[in-house]
């Protein structure tokens, strides 16, 4: 059916006015000064550890405003900017949104298979008394801080092994020579979890102590108080700028940029009401409407969460070593009415281990076998069946460890305890706080219940983060040689479309295994002041790194005094 001519020009005006208003937006011109109160992503927990040598997921969240990656997002692809990302993955960034950060510019070639990488010229790291001169970033910096990370007792086995060597050829630049290639080349030491730029110079004063860190970033961490702040103060000599309406700005805007740890909800949603925060990325949808109601003034954003959650059942242990035993209980919750009830509808019944957002790896659930869609209904009824078949048909207990950093999980876990003693399995929960939690996995010694949220990270990593043999965060330590075989030659295959089949295989594999209770993904809300200024709800750019986005934010301080606060 043909548009009439009216409504061509309607449609036009209506996106030259769409148009105009963002372009309106963006010319608004930025004001430098002031502090940034930020309730993170991670608002109840403290920084776990400011050395890359550590190899701590958190790790970029904490240190992300001051060491530097040699790739981040391209933050100019985001919606605000009139892109079509919205920059909230936990660590996935689609290839036509990464951009050169240390690095300028990059060139593959073959025989051998290696990456040449020439950095920018002129930046800096600042002044750290006690610990480094002012100076420039070299191709050294580079070398040294991939052997550490490479050489650190406390690596991921197996990360780093399709690199042959990393040589500085000369100031400027790096040659990464491979053995293999590696589908997450540029994630693996390009932007993602363990891919921080840390000076000798740091590492030799002792990289633990946050009083020593130092980057070529837009801050510099000058205090923190364990469960309470960081405090990120500006970088003076930053070299990065940004373009608005034409004009180029020095970044950061902001003076300081300050996370508060606040382990309680009712304490960080009273801090974000009254002012004390400028910004709080993570509120419970509940807690929304309250807001809404409460705070009409705040501006919002809605995201699906970005973490899987899930009650991971160990498979070598009895007795989930039994398939029929982990597909009964997952036919045991009723998951529907968790998203309808208990979320109120704001969540999404099937979003892990893929994301939606993950567009050409994503498989809706009316897209997937039987095997797959009945672990997501209700059926207590086939759930006793089936344990009965593997020998209890009385039911049995079991231990389940969960985090008291967790509001929604400690709410949440009850509920599916009750659905699971209906069909005579109890539960013996465990609240940890999160130190003791992440330990007792990482050390795999957690209990034969987990329950837990675990980043999806990205289309591939999700698979094997947490399902191929002895990895770290495989708290069910599922382990199928055959199934880690195919991860890896997922892992070889350089034509993502031929990736994108293999991982919706995968996908479909480990779901029909169910090593996990699979829940629902929630939505989560962010919320910020009008007087924040540049942003329009982005959390990350790169593996939980929010620097380069709060490096482009500022405070409107006229209008924040206007409205009394």
């Amino acid at each position: 059916m043909k548009m009439k001519r009216w409504a061509k020009g309607l449609l036009a005006g209506a996106m030259g006015l769409a148009l105009a208003g963002t372009a309106q937006a963006q010319a608004e011109k930025p004001q430098y000064g002031g502090t940034l109160e930020v309730g993170t992503v991670y608002v109840t927990l403290s920084a776990l550890s400011f050395d890359p040598a550590d190899w701590n997921w958190k790790l970029n969240h904490d240190t992300g405003q001051f060491y530097e990656q040699l790739f981040a997002a391209d933050l100019s692809k985001s919606k605000r900017n009139g892109g079509k990302y919205p920059f909230y993955a936990d660590a996935w960034l689609p290839s036509d949104a990464i951009r050169g950060e240390l690095a300028e510019k990059w060139v593959w070639s073959d025989n051998p298979l290696r990456l040449t990488i020439d950095l920018r010229k002129g930046v800096m790291f600042p002044e750290k008394p006690g610990v480094m001169k002012e100076r420039e970033l070299t191709a050294e910096d580079v070398v040294f801080a991939f052997n550490r990370l490479a050489n650190s007792p406390k690596k991921i086995a197996g990360y780093f092994d399709h690199v042959e060597k990393v040589e500085a050829t000369d100031k400027y630049t790096v040659v990464f020579t491979f053995k293999y290639f590696n589908a997450e080349w540029d994630y693996r030491f390009g932007w993602g979890y363990y891919s921080t730029i840390t000076p000798k110079e740091v590492a030799d004063a002792g990289a633990t102590n946050w009083k020593n860190v130092n980057g070529t970033g837009p801050f510099m961490l000058s205090d923190f108080v364990q469960g309470s702040s960081n405090t990120y103060s500006k970088n003076p000599i930053y070299w990065d700028k940004e373009k608005i309406d034409g004009v180029e700005y020095k970044l950061p805007f902001l003076d300081k940029v300050v996370y508060r740890t606040i382990k309680d909800e009712a304490t960080y949603l009273t801090a974000l009401r009254t002012a004390k925060l400028d910004l709080l990325e993570n509120i419970r949808w509940s807690a929304a409407d309250d807001l809404k109601k409460s705070t009409p003034q705040l501006k919002w954003s809605r995201w699906l969460g970005m973490s899987g959650q899930f009650l991971a059942m160990r498979v070598d242990t009895k007795p989930f070593d039994d398939i029929r035993v982990r597909r009964a209980l997952n036919m045991a919750v009723n998951k529907q009415e968790i998203v309808k009830a208990y979320y109120g509808g704001n969540a999404e019944l099937f979003a892990y281990p893929q994301h939606p957002d993950y567009l050409g790896y994503y498989e809706p659930l009316e897209a997937m076998p039987e095997s797959v869609r009945e672990l997501y209904t209700f059926n207590p009824d086939k759930a006793k069946k089936l344990l009965a078949e593997a020998g209890y048909p009385k039911g049995f207990s079991f231990k389940v460890q969960v985090c008291s950093c967790n509001p929604d999980h400690m709410d949440l876990l009850p509920l599916v305890a009750a659905y699971l003693e209906a069909v005579g399995v109890k539960l013996e929960i465990q609240p940890m706080e999160y130190a003791a939690f992440l330990s007792a996995m990482t050390t795999k010694t957690n209990a034969p219940g987990y329950f837990m949220n675990n980043g999806h990270t990205n289309p591939t990593t999700t698979i094997r983060k947490s399902f191929v043999t002895k990895e770290v965060w495989n708290p069910s330590q599922y382990s199928d040689p055959e199934f880690d075989k195919k991860v890896a030659e997922m892992y070889l295959e350089r034509d993502e479309a031929k990736r994108q089949v293999m991982i919706k295989a995968l996908t479909r594999e480990i779901l029909e295994k169910t090593p996990y209770i699979w829940l629902p993904t929630p939505y989560i809300y962010t919320a910020w002041w009008p007087w924040v200024k540049g942003y329009n709800g982005e959390l990350r750019a790169g593996a939980v790194r929010p620097g380069p986005i709060y490096a482009r934010m500022w405070v409107d301080q006229e209008l924040k005094k206007k409205m009394g606060k």
